[in-house]
């Protein structure tokens, strides 16, 4: 049986098929999107620091917190996973032990970026950068340390929002040369910019877009996005921005009426969340075994 890691990297090495990865930030929204036949999932960074430390992603989360809530995710969902590492918790030692814990954990695709610590939402401002030739030791090491090829690594910069178009574009190309398997250019302004990279990089390397509900890029439709040369396009944010607003709705309803349906929102049925959760299967055990 093929693993979740080499039929990901069949899909991008071997066809032309367009990878959608929703963002998930815990096992509820991991097992809601895995059943959905996405291609891929998104473990999304600032989702899963805000869904487990109810903090803002600013560098805060460790290595320990975030590959341990990769295994979780990837262990139990059965998509090949995409994991956001940050920039690899450190230096280049750091950048080892990330890839090899993030591949023993199951990720399939495995992200790292060029900010310097503290590291920040790449559709926020502020950031600071490491030299473009540190990023490049980096993406060397993440090669050098996965156990399998099928493991990819993700090379973003975060360069655009930091310095500007022509950094961004000088970085990127350092990165591909590199040997990075997926480029992510992140935080590009407008249509125009992301046709540029598509003509650009497109044909040298899989292209990642972040669309990021409420950020700077516009979020656009996979067969767009396609149209311009991209191969895989994470959406990190609207599960758990629907997630706040359907909360607030049915919450709000709850305080003020008494009634959490009055809020609006089509709850899910107890039964569905159960069987979501594979209380069927612990019945099943039950009754085999008791």
């Amino acid at each position: 049986m093929q693993s979740k890691s080499a039929t990901l990297a069949a899909k991008l090495r071997d066809g032309d098929e367009f990878i959608v990865a929703p963002g998930v930030y815990d096992m509820i929204s991991a097992k809601m999107a895995d059943r959905m036949g996405f291609h891929a999932l998104y473990m999304t960074g600032s989702g899963t620091v805000a869904s487990h430390l109810g903090l803002p992603d600013a560098g805060i989360a460790t290595y320990t917190d975030m590959v341990s809530r990769a295994g979780r995710v990837a262990g139990g969902t059965q998509t090949p996973l995409i994991a956001d590492a940050d920039t690899g918790y450190g230096g280049l030692v750091n950048v080892r032990e990330t890839v090899r814990g993030y591949e023993m954990a199951g990720v399939s695709a495995i992200q790292i970026e060029d900010q310097d610590v503290p590291k920040k939402c790449g559709h926020l401002s502020g950031h600071k950068l490491v030299p473009a030739e540190e990023m490049v030791a980096k993406i060397k090491v993440a090669l050098d340390s996965r156990l399998s090829d099928d493991t990819l690594i993700i090379a973003r910069t975060d360069a655009r929002k930091a310095i500007g178009r022509d950094e961004a574009m000088m970085r990127s190309e350092m990165y591909i040369e590199a040997g990075a398997d997926i480029l992510f250019y992140e935080a590009p302004a407008d249509v125009e910019e992301m046709r540029e990279i598509g003509k650009h990089f497109g044909g040298d390397v899989p292209l990642l877009s972040n669309m990021v509900n409420g950020g700077v890029t516009p979020v656009m439709k996979p067969e767009e996005l396609k149209a311009l040369g991209y191969r895989i396009a994470i959406f990190p944010s609207s599960g758990f921005l629907a997630t706040c607003n359907a909360l607030n709705s049915v919450y709000g309803a709850l305080r003020e009426q008494g009634d959490a349906e009055k809020g609006g929102v089509d709850l899910f049925s107890f039964d569905e969340f159960n069987d979501l959760m594979g209380f069927n299967e612990i019945t099943e055990f039950e009754e085999r075994y008791n």
